[in-house]
């Protein structure tokens, strides 16, 4: 009989489902926009829109689903109950509120460690447990671990990609004493391996969704990772740089590196490192003056060869994560020409040279050199982007194969801890 895996990926603006064979073939694929949101309907409309996903997929594949796995955004954090309802908004991973506690943190933390930035998840905890005062919130969970555990019904685990910003030790994954002192919480999640079996879906969901109720639900990631799984590069000094609403670098390394201060941090990749960094400065910033018809027709009217004269600090609000820590960092979003072509050149090189300045960063700080760029998001569609970036990078950028991390879920689901051995 036929096995399909289910991969799932939750970024900023929307919900995509991915379905591959053994084989690693694109057997199906959907989508669910968010458009904008509320803090208060953040989390129930990511619970509809996981059961809508699931229950419109073709009914052939549901009823032989074999296994699924979800990637979330990066240090997006829910408080909720031990039934998972939610008890306040989630903060999403970009939520720079939490100026104090992260300053707590940094006295406390192992040097270095990026639960010390002012958007990790443990410095949303605290400000949580702060400012919210809750009652009833035993759970603080990514989302990532959240959705997993809406399908398994298995809750209190979260895979060590996700752990990290909530202080996870990557030298012993476990907790360090001084997460444990920090949180006092009743309940730490448990680290387990992005892949790791949670349990099947549980039998209330697989009625209600149609599906096997064999299906086996897996811890995932986070949604860059995700996107890395995709690209399918193995070679040290290779990258992938995510170019969604925000803009992502991970590169795979032979060192790991870290610094707050610059907003570096590095996952656990088997035997290597994947280092990078996460930046507010990406797609959102423009889609705040063009829609996808009139970047189309715009880039093709940029000649990508010859630098833009304008220099933009090209964030969609204040606050940076990377390649500088600087929750203070205001955009500058102007002059802005009257030629449309000339602004959209202007900001892409902008955004070109945040991705370039990434790198660079982790070069410095003893990263594996860069070799190479695969590119995946919706900004990977753009030729006029990419030469400009390669331009930049000095180094090959190409599209990835598959741009979706979505299809990196997927493959988690299909080849479960075996990705990180």
């Amino acid at each position: 009989m036929t096995a399909y895996f289910l991969g799932i990926d939750f970024g900023t603006t929307g919900a995509r489902t991915c379905v591959i064979d053994v084989d690693g073939a694109v057997m199906h694929e959907d989508h669910r926009d968010f458009g904008t949101l509320e803090e208060y309907e953040r989390a129930g409309l990511w619970r509809e829109a996981l059961w809508d996903l699931v229950a419109s997929l073709p009914p052939p594949i549901r009823m032989q689903l074999s296994d699924i796995a979800i990637d979330g955004t990066s240090g997006t954090l829910l408080a909720c109950d031990e039934a998972l309802a939610p008890r306040a908004p989630p903060l999403l991973y970009n939520d720079g509120r939490a100026m104090d506690e992260a300053a707590l943190i940094a006295k406390t933390a192992t040097p270095g460690h990026p639960a010390a930035a002012v958007t990790s998840g443990l410095a949303k905890m605290l400000w949580l447990k702060k400012w919210l005062g809750l009652t009833g919130a035993r759970l603080y969970l990514n989302q990532a671990d959240w959705l997993a555990g809406l399908l398994s019904g298995r809750v209190g685990m979260s895979d060590y990609h996700n752990a990290l910003k909530l202080g996870l030790d990557l030298d012993t994954l476990q907790w360090p004493a001084w997460v444990e002192y920090l949180a006092d919480v009743d309940y730490l999640p448990v680290p387990i391996a992005p892949g790791a079996r949670l349990g099947t879906v549980s039998r209330p969901r697989a009625r209600y969704l149609g599906v096997n109720p064999g299906c086996m639900v897996h811890a995932g990631t986070t949604d860059s990772i995700a996107a890395f799984l995709a690209a399918g590069v193995n070679a040290s000094g290779d990258a992938v740089t995510s170019l969604g609403s925000t803009l992502v670098l991970k590169l795979l390394s032979d060192t790991r590196v870290e610094s707050v201060e610059h907003g570096v941090y590095s996952h656990w990749f088997g035997k290597r490192w994947l280092a990078g960094g996460a930046s507010n400065a990406g797609g959102a910033v423009l889609r705040q003056f063009f829609d996808d018809r009139q970047l189309a027709a715009l880039s093709e009217r940029i000649d990508p060869a010859i630098a833009s004269p304008l220099d933009y600090i090209p964030l969609p609000k204040i606050g940076e994560r990377f390649p500088v820590n600087d929750p203070a960092l205001s955009p500058r979003l102007g002059p802005r020409p009257a030629d449309d072509a000339e602004y959209l050149h202007g900001l892409l090189e902008s955004l070109a040279r945040v991705e370039a300045g990434g790198y660079a960063r982790l070069a410095d700080l003893g990263a594996t050199p860069l070799k190479r760029v695969e590119t995946a998001g919706g900004g990977a569609a753009n030729p006029a982007w990419t030469v400009i970036r390669q331009r930049l990078l000095g180094v090959p950028v190409a599209r990835a194969a598959h741009t979706q991390a979505a299809y990196g879920s997927a493959l988690l689901a299909r080849d479960g801890t075996t990705r990180f051995a």
